[in-house]
């Protein structure tokens, strides 16, 4: 290449310049393959998860159940409806232990430890639902003991698959989907337990914690974008919320123990908390404090994308500041707020230091019907799981995680399918 300053030509094919050429494309083929080896990596990870996931969390879907007859007339139990109707589980009504007697009936037929400890409960509430069945023979497949349950597993000790095999040989064991996971709520025995309960306190708390910090969020983005005057006060919010969205979530959930309840006194009374211990309603409270300073963030820098040429436009033919930011800045910035308010809610969904903080740790057996009943989240469920001395829980705990990323990838699928519909191309 010639040039006024330096009219010597460049020697191409000489051997310093082909050896600088094939530095540059060795340098470019390394960056490549760095590039793609990060990739793979990426994606090894991510299937190595999912298989895991699917490989433990398959078995937590499944419930092995065993056969079980029982002569009822031979049994003589003096029991009716309206006994077994009451609450608790009473286990002596009017002098017949109905749990002994279905343990008993096991024990002959099949040995110690072939059933569940809450076995008995599913046969109380076939009695429950038909009184005539104490009146005649009946069959029974109830669930499964949790020695049994590892005897169908390769981890299963010789007794347990032992007892499994023998149970299988005389056709009183099968295995199926148990519908009973997704429909029930917590226990202390693996066979009986739900993850109903903590699913829809995870619902009832992200509902909460998106229409407090959505509609917060991005009326403070746009004040503080169009509106606030750019002055010291101005400076020193941005960089406190620039710092709110980096602080460690255990902080917000100190945050809302203390506000939401904590006891407060005025004019000389005192007060209670404000919000009941262990609701979806202090957790939705807590999450939306954390993720709002992420949503104000992605907002401003949403609204920021959007060319001055659409507000001049709006402002030269007789448009409102008001009309110009609601009819048209916010529309073309939906799709960048949206995908602000993704990460939010992503990271509130999976949060548990603040929650175990305001009590959402609690042992729930039945699902909540308001936002102030007592309820728990599914991370929170997972942690306590993931505790659990029983083997059994292992596979329950997996199954969680899945429905977990099931319950993610369906919001963040809603969200970006709107996004997508509200996207402008320029």
């Amino acid at each position: 290449m010639n040039s006024a300053l330096d009219p010597t030509p460049t020697d191409w094919k000489g051997a310093a310049m082909q050896k600088r050429i094939r530095r540059r494309y060795a340098a470019e083929r390394r960056f490549k393959a760095i590039g793609l080896a990060a990739v793979v990596l990426s994606a090894a990870f991510l299937a190595f998860l999912l298989v895991t996931m699917a490989a433990n969390g398959a078995r937590g879907f499944m419930r092995s159940e065993v056969k079980l007859e029982m002569d009822f007339p031979a049994l003589a139990l003096p029991v009716d409806k309206a006994q077994l109707s009451t609450p608790g589980a009473d286990l002596a009504l009017s002098g017949a232990e109905l749990e002994n007697a279905v343990n008993g009936a096991a024990s002959a037929q099949h040995g110690d430890g072939a059933i569940s400890d809450s076995a008995w409960l599913k046969v109380r509430d076939a009695i429950k639902a038909d009184p005539l069945v104490l009146s005649r023979k009946e069959t029974f497949w109830l669930p499964a003991s949790p020695e049994i349950e590892a005897g169908l597993r390769s981890g299963g000790t010789a007794e347990e698959k032992a007892a499994a095999q023998k149970l299988e040989s005389a056709g009183a064991l099968h295995t199926g989907f148990n519908a009973d996971f997704l429909t029930g709520s917590n226990s202390i025995d693996p066979t009986q337990v739900g993850i109903w309960g903590a699913l829809k306190g995870s619902l009832m708390t992200m509902l909460i914690t998106f229409l407090i910090a959505f509609p917060v969020g991005v009326l403070s983005a746009v004040y503080l974008e169009e509106y606030a005057p750019k002055n010291r006060w101005t400076d020193l919010i941005e960089v406190s919320i620039n710092n709110l969205a980096a602080v460690p979530s255990i902080i917000f959930g100190l945050l809302g123990l203390a506000v939401f309840l904590g006891s407060w006194s005025l004019f000389g009374y005192q007060f209670g908390p404000l919000f009941p211990r262990s609701a979806a309603l202090v957790g939705g409270l807590t999450l939306a404090l954390m993720i709002m300073p992420v949503i104000v963030i992605a907002s401003r820098n949403a609204m920021k994308a959007v060319p001055p040429s659409i507000r001049d436009a709006a402002l030269g033919i007789g448009a409102s500041r008001v009309q110009v930011v609601f009819h048209h800045v916010i529309p073309l910035a939906l799709p960048g707020i949206l995908t602000g308010t993704i990460i939010g809610m992503a990271r509130a969904l999976g949060e548990t230091a603040p929650l175990l903080l305001i009590g959402m740790r609690a042992f729930i057996v039945q699902p909540p019907n308001g936002f102030t009943d007592p309820a728990t989240v599914l991370p929170v469920q997972i942690f306590l799981w993931s505790d659990e001395v029983s083997r059994a829980f292992v596979e329950k705990t997996s199954a969680a995680i899945i429905v977990l990323l099931v319950f993610l990838l369906a919001m963040n699928g809603l969200a970006i399918y709107l996004r997508n519909k509200f996207e402008t191309r320029w």
